[in-house]
């Protein structure tokens, strides 16, 4: 199982909306992931495969795997930005 992290400012209402588009996308591959979501300031410290977030946010990141996606909500570029990653953590 793949374990992603969606991250946002806050972490209450982008990076939330974000993991409910990733985890209905894995669905839809047969994707089996647990999709979490929380604030930036939160970030170091958890177990994840793949951070997920802005690209803003994405650059202060070093520490864990992160792909920078351009939207929070939009489920076609969130696919397009980061399903390759998750095909590779998968295998």
């Amino acid at each position: 199982m793949v374990k992603i992290l969606t991250v946002c400012g806050n972490g209450i209402g982008s990076s939330l909306m974000c993991a409910m588009k990733i985890e209905e996308i894995c669905q839809e591959e047969g994707i089996a992931a647990d999709v979490s979501s929380c604030d930036f300031n939160s970030v170091s410290g958890k177990e994840v495969d793949l951070v997920v977030t802005i690209k803003e946010l994405a650059d202060q990141i070093t520490n864990l795997k992160v792909v920078p996606i351009r939207s929070y909500t939009n489920k076609k570029k969130i696919k397009e930005d980061v399903f390759e990653t998750i095909l590779t953590l998968v295998k």
